[in-house]
């Protein structure tokens, strides 16, 4: 500290040609400067200034030194700006709760957002279905998570210390193996749900939508099959098993690419949500996924 000092006097001499004009640029006094720069030529057994007329002048081996005096304020200055940038940095880890596709969340661009954001904070990813992430994040073993809920409703007034932003809305459709057409051509739930069906557990939204509109109507489907992955879904439906929910773009694909039938008329309303502890919102890891999550859905 003590030789970055007297660099620092040095460079600052040189550059005014006077010890008294270096002494008010680096808030010292005189004799405080007059004795770093003593200090420094004392260390290197060189004399590095000489007394003009019109002040001090640098020596040969002055005018040698100065460029790599100045590099080395410079790179003390560069190590010392690092050094603050650390104390401002986002660290820790987030904890993040996935659930069906990461193309459907944006998954990818969610965290190359975060990752330019804040380059030091690590994440880790918890895939599961729509429930399981709410009833983490509302006890804190994830920070964040993707929620699939009908439009407006969220988690819901049961879970009121659980917040969430809406970021898009769309529509489960009804799928049937090829071939059903004419056996699923009556759109009404009560012909429906006697069919064959391929459902879901109660975590995932599947089951939460079929029941919220079932169950007004005192019907349930007639279950022949329990999975918990969209994917396997759809291998059900197109190996004819039953009838199973898709959401409207792989419902469409489907009917295009494999001849799936799609029930004309029946459509269940939902939304994609990104939800987190309510009481954390404050919290800087929490705000910066709010805030990387708005680049990328503008929201």
């Amino acid at each position: 500290m003590h030789l970055l000092q007297s660099l620092r006097a040095f460079v600052t001499v040189a550059r005014e040609g006077s010890v008294s004009r270096a002494a008010e640029r680096l808030h010292l006094t005189q004799p405080a400067v007059s004795l770093k720069l003593k200090q420094l030529q004392d260390q290197l057994d060189l004399k590095l200034f000489l007394r003009k007329p019109q002040g001090l002048m640098l020596t040969p081996d002055g005018q040698a030194l100065l460029p790599s005096a100045e590099k080395a304020l410079a790179a003390m200055a560069a190590f010392e700006q690092s050094a603050r940038a650390l104390h401002s940095t986002l660290r820790g880890r987030l904890k993040i709760g996935t659930i069906v596709d990461p193309e459907f969340i944006r998954l990818g661009a969610f965290l190359h957002r975060l990752v330019e954001r804040a380059p030091q904070l690590e994440t880790e990813l918890r895939q599961g279905m729509s429930g399981s992430v709410l009833d983490q994040v509302r006890d804190g073993r994830l920070d964040v998570g993707f929620f699939l809920a009908p439009p407006g409703v969220g988690p819901g007034a049961s879970v009121p210390e659980v917040a969430h932003r809406e970021l898009a809305q769309f529509q489960y459709y009804v799928v049937a193996p090829a071939g059903w057409g004419n056996r699923v051509a009556s759109p009404e739930w009560e012909a429906l749900a006697t069919m064959p069906w391929i459902v879901t557990p109660e975590d995932s939204v599947h089951h939460r939508l079929l029941r919220s509109t079932l169950g007004p109507l005192g019907l349930t489907p007639h279950g022949v099959a329990q999975v918990d992955q969209e994917a396997c879904m759809l291998d059900l439906v197109r190996a004819g098993v039953g009838l199973s929910l898709a959401r409207d773009a792989l419902a469409m694909a489907e009917r295009q690419e494999r001849g799936l039938v799609v029930v004309e008329g029946v459509h269940l309303p939902c939304a994609l949500s990104f939800i987190w502890q309510r009481d954390r919102e404050g919290e800087p890891l929490i705000a910066e996924a709010l805030e990387a999550l708005a680049g990328v859905w503008g929201h």
